[in-house]
């Protein structure tokens, strides 16, 4: 009796040590299960860790990453400890199969919902142009950028760079990401704007771009912000359309001479930075001299005579009829004249002109047959 208890207290001895060595796995591994492993080999289609099950579990290539790849070890390294999800429980070989990248997506889909809610911007990889946008790989998942939302000329040239996104809509239900680069880019604009507005000061010479011309002035690029130059400004001498002194793409110094920062507008002089024309003329002319000069534009009430460069005086309506009159023929625009200067006020910036001849019948029958042309006015009157 003494020898069969000893040979059952043996077996309960070695069936504790047994039981220990079992302890070290934990063998209720269930499928969802989230487990901590580490990488111990590579196979051809994929990674084996171990995770302290019986045997190693197996991580098939597609199960890494959500992005595309040929070799293992671009995702992982050996002895590299991470989580992985079970997704198969134990085959006939007692081998789990686990998911990297189900893992790497949950993280990453909180992530960017948390980056969503504080409107953060994201950057991400281009990895290819499809219809309608472009599709990128933003923390190891896909995302979606509208081609409304790309300020890009090219977007092809685009695949493969990084880009700075944000996020538009996040859904890991449906596995939808849209992230939108406009977005970030007019955010930029925006504070760089204020920027330059908080900088600004009416006065100051900038530097700038003609970006664009209209009928009524040109737009110039100022650092960021297009800033108004109007054809009132761009020049002493009259200009019908900015084209003819300015071309998009010129490099131009201007004076802001107003700012109006709840509407983010900014007005600008070319002029104000040239020699004023008017102070030179008070040197020059004087009331009661004779003086020649060109016909600028017609108007109803009279005629714009520029008698020093950048100088328009007022030749009246009744002395243009009386040139008429002398001449037999038409006032044009462009013809040189000669006239009198009868007032002039540089304090003012007035000047005006008469023919100076007196009226004699022959005169007067010529006019019989020399009409005031009244041309169709073009621009707003001075």
């Amino acid at each position: 009796m003494a020898a069969d208890e000893n040979i059952e207290n043996v077996n309960v001895q070695e069936m504790s040590e047994f039981e220990k060595l079992l302890s070290k796995y934990d063998y209720n591994f269930n499928k969802g299960d989230l487990v901590k492993g580490t990488v111990v080999g590579f196979e051809s289609n994929g990674v084996v860790v171990d995770i302290g099950a019986k045997t190693a579990a197996k991580v098939p290539l597609k199960e890494l990453s959500n992005i595309f790849t040929k070799s293992a070890q671009d995702i992982v390294s050996l002895g590299e400890e991470k989580e992985f999800l079970i997704i198969r429980e134990e085959d006939e070989e007692g081998q789990l199969t686990l998911s990297l990248k189900k893992v790497a997506s949950v993280y990453s889909w909180k992530k960017l919902e948390d980056l969503k809610e504080a409107d953060a911007v994201v950057e991400a990889e281009v990895t290819s142009t499809v219809k309608g946008g472009i599709l990128v790989d933003v923390l190891g998942l896909r995302g979606f950028v509208p081609s409304s939302h790309i300020r890009a000329r090219d977007i092809e040239a685009l695949v493969g760079e990084k880009i700075q996104l944000k996020i538009l809509s996040v859904d890991s239900q449906q596995n939808n990401l849209i992230m939108s680069h406009r977005k970030v880019v007019t955010d930029q604009q925006a504070e760089q704007r204020k920027d330059i507005f908080d900088k600004l000061q009416v006065g100051s010479a900038v530097e700038g771009e003609v970006v664009r011309l209209a009928d009524f002035g040109a737009f110039v690029d100022i650092g960021g912000i297009d800033g108004l130059l109007p054809l009132s400004q761009m020049s002493w001498r009259w200009v019908d359309h900015p084209a003819d002194i300015l071309s998009v793409g010129d490099k131009i110094k201007v004076e802001v001479i107003g700012i109006d920062n709840e509407k983010q507008r900014v007005s600008l002089s070319l002029k104000s930075l040239q020699p004023d024309p008017w102070g030179e003329a008070a040197n020059v002319i004087k009331e009661g001299s004779k003086v020649s000069g060109n016909v600028i534009r017609i108007k109803h009430f009279g005629a714009f005579i520029e008698i020093h460069p950048g100088v328009e005086a007022l030749l009246p309506y009744k002395e243009v009829v009386e040139y008429q009159s002398q001449a037999g023929k038409s006032l044009e625009v462009g013809q040189s004249i000669e006239v009198n200067v009868e007032r002039f006020n540089p304090e003012d910036r007035r000047i005006s002109l008469s023919v100076g001849t007196k009226k004699n019948d022959n005169h007067h029958s010529q006019a019989k047959n020399v009409e005031f042309k009244k041309p169709e006015e073009t621009q707003s009157a001075e």
